[in-house]
């Protein structure tokens, strides 16, 4: 609001400077111009007014003829100022104005400095200021769509996969798997920047992050070139709350519920050119009972049914400290450091009836697995603004590290033996970043130079015991060290202009060098490996407005995407004997080549989002089932493919409108296809039919505003089932519920949340047909929950504003459920 304040009076300021004249006389032609001067100062703290905002305008006349704002120790400068007398105004917000009259120059004294002048804190202003934008819940921008989840009343006390549920263009599943129009292939950054804590399962890392934390959620279908290439369906990117606000604030959220607990604490203290922010939260689930039946089928008519329950819960913590200092209006610096640590286990047991070459067999399976995620990120750049406007260059570095342990216990009853596993798996990374914005007239550039050095070490140990104590002895083939190096470098250019005030362009290109090698450390496990490639990433996007607030835009992007360490990490997870899983250090990238046409309309309180697009994807990475041979037994390994290329014709809807004021619907609607085509590597993998497939996803809500600061919303959310090239992974819909109740004049509040208030568990069923077996399973999982929230809003705050750059690591494709059930 400051920023938005200052800029509008000094480019009123601007507009309207004319050449100077006396009060009341014609232009003076040969008058000499001078500068009027003077230093602006609190009247009780005696500090100085940083970026006031003076105005020069004509004696007894309010029109501004030339104007400035004051520097960051008070002082101003107007310059070119004619012979005559004014009136000068002194505005900022929080302090009541002064009007200095008249103000006189003449020939012979062109410079006038005003020595010290002092402003007095306006009386009326409240010792806290609650700042509370207008801003609606969905936005819909030029370059990508914006959820304000801070303005939404039915997520608190939740976690960011409950925040991301009810994002439009994007879909969640029951384990928390997220999507964006039908793909999986999305980078996830938080706030602008990757985040260690994602080298893993992102559905896990999300499950850790409390809704309370979270302020919007951008998502980007069309990213422009100064954007990491990495993301085939585009990038989501997740803004936590943080105050530029003078003063010190800070706000306390905490929820308690049947699943799932919460808690959150943020502080900001701003004062003069200096900001530092600290947060701290946790995130816990009640210990909750899942109940899974599956049956595998081989075509030779042996199988391999199993019942199981096991009891999973989470506890996750995280923090972060930082600072931002100006040194003056053109330089600034800015340092985060942001650490994060979660776990969750799984404990259960699996009856296993099973069939082979004619002998049944029927045991129990005992399994302890717990999974521990240690990470941080080290943020810190540097920001040099020139004196044209918008011209800037910024200097960024980041340091992350994260450290992911999956450790098992398993034993079956009828073999009177025990495998103990771990994987201890280490990702550093260093990030390098210039970037330089130029306005030329009428177009802006923008170009950039980036380099990502990676490094994953992974230690597998896996040693099988008997149940009496014997000595174990390790398992041949799965104890090993796989280290991966990946370095990429790029660089971009793009080109942004406006024609005829109707047409916008922005147009880039990005060049990616991918250098990629890794070994299992001389145990002779794996053959050593290299891949280098480069790739040229084109991007544009075309718009044109018109009346009535409509905008028509078409954009094409290419895009690639990077397997993580979750997809190639080899450790081998033979927790449940039958029913293993495996990375893949082989995987090829994604590339997709993307295209959209896009409409969008304003029409008073009625917004209107629609979009056609089509996505064709190379190398495409899915889950495969693959039914392989172990001591003699048939067994099912899960691991990763590039399967082959798939084409996707998609049509996405949004629609927000208020039929009276207090009440406000929203709907989102997203149909497309699926249609590969396998790569010769794949065919003998599945027996699925090679045809088109139709899916979608969508939600509908209502809110509606009470009298007395009570707030009423519900919210329905439905996904048909998702296809792979196997089969089919389960639908999944939910039903919510919340109230809120504003407290102590807003600056507080107490909610209650229902999620699916008439199903205590729900069930989730699958299907897949690989070569040489079909495989049923059907998941269950504790679903209805109730919950209260409490939110406190805390400070004493003035106006200021002051975005940062920082870097932002688009390059890897992002885990997916394995590990992550659950959760709800």
């Amino acid at each position: 609001m400051r920023l938005f304040y200052i800029l509008s009076v000094l480019l009123f300021s601007i507009i309207n400077t004319q050449a100077q004249q006396y009060p009341g006389a014609g232009p003076q032609q040969n008058a000499i111009v001078g500068k009027v001067s003077g230093v602006i100062i609190d009247s009780l703290t005696k500090a100085p007014v940083d970026y006031a905002a003076v105005s020069l305008s004509s004696v007894g006349q309010t029109k501004s003829v030339n104007g400035a704002l004051a520097d960051e120790k008070g002082a101003f400068k107007l310059e070119k100022v004619t012979p005559g007398k004014y009136r000068l105004t002194i505005s900022f917000i929080g302090y009541k104005t002064k009007i200095i009259e008249p103000v006189t120059t003449t020939n012979s004294k062109p410079d006038l400095n005003l020595g010290t002048i002092i402003l007095s804190p306006n009386s009326k202003v409240l010792q806290e200021v609650v700042v509370e934008g207008q801003a609606n819940i969905i936005e819909n921008k030029i370059d990508k769509l914006v959820y304000n989840a801070e303005k939404d009343v039915a997520i608190s006390g939740g976690t960011a996969v409950d925040v991301l549920r009810k994002v439009p263009l994007l879909s969640v599943d029951y384990e928390g798997n997220v999507s964006l129009r039908g793909s999986s292939n999305i980078k996830v950054l938080i706030n602008g920047k990757p985040s260690g804590t994602m080298a893993g399962s992102i559905a896990d890392a999300l499950k850790a992050i409390p809704a309370d934390q979270i302020k919007n959620v951008e998502v980007i279908t069309s990213p422009s070139a100064k954007y990491d290439a990495e993301g085939t369906s585009g990038i989501i990117n997740i803004i936590t709350k943080k105050n530029n606000l003078e003063g010190i604030s800070g706000s306390v959220n905490a929820g308690v519920g049947t699943r799932q607990n919460s808690g959150n604490l943020n502080l900001n203290a701003k004062k003069g050119r200096l900001t530092v922010f600290g947060n701290a939260g946790g995130y816990y689930s009640w210990p909750q009972t899942s109940i899974i039946d599956m049956n595998r089928i081989s075509d030779n008519g042996d199988f391999n049914k199993q019942h199981g329950e096991s009891t999973t819960d989470r506890l996750a913590t995280n923090g972060s400290v930082g600072a931002d200092y100006d040194f003056n209006k053109y330089n600034s610096i800015n340092t985060n450091l942001k650490v994060n640590w979660f776990q969750f286990g799984v404990d259960g047991f699996n009856d296993n009836f099973n069939q082979f070459g004619g002998v049944d067999q029927l045991f129990r399976r005992i399994t302890d697995n717990k999974n521990k995620v240690i990470s941080y990120d080290w943020n810190n750049d540097y920001t040099h603004k020139f004196k044209k406007d918008g011209q800037e260059i910024s200097l960024a570095w980041q340091l992350s590290k994260s450290e992911l342990n999956n450790d098992y216990n398993s034993y079956m009853d009828q073999k009177f033996r025990k495998e103990i596993g771990a994987s201890d798996a280490i990702n550093k990374e260093s990030t390098f970043q210039l970037d330089y914005t130029h306005p030329f007239k009428g177009v802006t550039l923008e170009t950039g130079l980036k380099a990502i050095v990676r490094n994953i070490d992974n230690e597998s140990k896996v040693d099988s015991t008997d149940l009496n104590g014997g000595n174990g002895f390790p398992v041949p083939n799965r104890n090993f060290i796989y280290d991966y190096n990946q370095n990429v470098y790029s660089g971009y250019a793009t080109f942004g202009f406006t024609l005829a005030k109707k047409y916008g362009i922005k147009a880039g290109a990005r060049y990616e060098r991918t250098e990629i090698d890794g070994n299992d450390a001389g145990s002779g496990t794996f053959d050593p490996f290299k891949n280098n490639y480069g790739n040229f990433v084109p991007s544009i996007v075309l718009s044109r407005t018109f009346s009535n607030m409509q905008t028509v835009k078409l954009s094409y992007n290419k895009r690639i995407q990077r397997p993580s360490v979750f997809y190639l990490n080899p450790f081998r997870n033979a927790a449940d004997f039958y029913n293993q899983s495996q990375g893949n250090p082989y995987l090829s990238p994604e590339i997709a080549d993307n295209y959209e046409i896009n409409y969008s309309r304003f029409i008073k309180t009625t917004v209107i989002n629609a979009s056609v697009y089509y996505r064709n994807t190379q190398n495409i990475i899915e889950n495969v089932i693959k039914q392989v041979e172990m001591d003699g037994k048939d067994i099912a390994l899960t691991t990763f493919e590039n399967v082959g290329k798939n084409n996707s014709f998609g049509f996405n809807f949004f629609g927000s409108v208020n039929p009276i004021k207090p009440l406000t619907l929203r709907g989102n609607f997203n149909i497309y296809t699926y249609d590969i085509t396998l790569g010769s590597n794949s065919i003998n993998l599945s027996n699925a039919e090679n045809k088109t497939y139709l899916m979608y996803n969508a939600f509908v809500s209502g809110t509606y505003q009470f009298p007395k600061g009570i707030t009423f919303e519900t919210f329905l959310i439905a996904n048909s089932p998702r296809r792979t090239f196997q089969g089919k992974n389960p639908s999944f819909n939910m039903w919510n519920l919340g109230v809120k109740k504003e407290l102590f004049n807003k600056k507080g509040s107490v909610g209650i949340n229902v999620i699916d208030p008439f199903n205590n568990r729900k069930n989730f069923k699958s299907e897949i047909i690989g070569d040489g077996f079909t495989q049923y399973s059907n998941f269950s999982i504790p679903f209805r929950s109730v919950g209260v929230n409490f939110s406190w809003r805390f400070g004493n705050l003035k106006v200021n504003q002051n975005p940062k750059k920082g870097v932002k690591n688009d390059d890897l494709k992002q885990g997916e459920g394995q590990g992550g059930m659950g959760g709800n």
